[in-house]
């Protein structure tokens, strides 16, 4: 008679080491990503300004309308250098005297008008006596700090040194803002 009852204590013990869940590690791990989303740096401008009316010979000025840089890089250095230039000025044929260089067009950018982030944000020129030709390209603005998304915004203002050989006609060229 030991020898079933040996063979039933061997059974209870196998039950219960299958019935003994197994030792719990003391710590663990996960790793746990996610990604800040980034966007672009863009330029907006108006799409068209008319400054009216001048004589041969007289300078016309007036204001291109709120230029507006926005940074959503989320960059840990979000600087950026926004740059202005100017095609010539044509009417009619564009001949010589239907057409106004970009040396004769200035240009100041004027001061900052709205922004938001952080950093520092730097007029290409502030007042109007800081005025400068676009005979080539020329900072508008730029931020030179800072990190994370920003945007600003600024009016510039034009004028036009319309020659005194210039014919009449309805001039039109193009004010190209960039921004890298």
């Amino acid at each position: 008679m030991k020898k079933p009852l040996l063979a039933l204590t061997a059974a209870a013990a196998t039950v219960v080491a299958l019935a003994t869940p197994a030792a719990a590690a003391p710590t663990g791990d996960t790793i746990v990503t996610f990604t800040v989303a980034t966007a672009d740096l863009n330029i907006t401008v108006p799409a068209a300004v008319n400054l009216g009316a001048v004589f041969a010979g007289d300078d016309i000025t007036g204001e291109l309308g709120t230029v507006t840089v926005t940074d959503q890089r989320a960059a840990l250095s979000a600087t950026w250098v926004a740059t202005v230039s100017s095609s010539s000025f044509t009417t009619g044929g564009a001949t010589p005297a239907e057409t106004i260089t970009p040396n004769l067009v200035e240009y100041w950018s004027g001061g900052l008008v709205a922004s938001t982030g952080t950093g520092t944000f730097v007029p290409g020129q502030p007042t109007e006596a800081d005025r400068v030709n676009l005979s080539v390209p020329r900072t508008a603005f730029s931020k030179t700090s800072g990190s994370g998304n920003n945007s600003a915004s600024w009016a510039p203002d034009i004028r036009v040194n319309v020659p005194a050989t210039a014919v009449g006609g309805t001039y039109t060229g193009v004010i190209t803002h960039s921004v890298a």
